[in-house]
């Protein structure tokens, strides 16, 4: 998200990216909500040059500070997002857009994003 907001603010965060950033039903959002901040507050603090551990911290201090176990629970929550849940039709709509409908494989946001960027499974 971070490394997003850093492009999106010099202007060369990719078109496909432009309608999902900072979506409250999306992974931005969740991340927020999750610590209990806001994007546009995230956002600002990356435009005044803050870096990654700085906006961390700030999160850290202004809303929650995950345990080891919230940041269990919230990475496994992240990394499943698109698979049988609330963004199924989300990821499945994507797949459609970017022509990857018969790919069952790719079943969640991340398998997306990684296909996007080139990533994607090279078994």
């Amino acid at each position: 998200m971070l490394d997003k907001l850093r492009c999106d603010l010099a202007g060369s965060l990719p078109e496909e990216y432009r309608p999902n950033l900072g979506l409250s039903a999306g992974l931005d959002g969740f991340l927020c909500g999750f610590l209990g901040v806001k994007f546009e507050d995230v956002r600002q603090k990356i435009s005044e040059g803050l870096s990654d551990d700085e906006v961390a911290e700030w999160c850290f201090t202004t809303g929650l500070r995950p345990n080891p176990a919230q940041r269990r629970i919230w990475n496994a929550f992240s990394e499943k997002l698109g698979w049988r849940d609330l963004a199924t039709s989300f990821v499945n709509e994507l797949k459609k857009e970017e022509g990857l409908e018969n790919r069952p494989e790719l079943q969640t946001a991340f398998d997306i994003i990684d296909e996007r960027e080139g990533r994607g499974n090279k078994e």
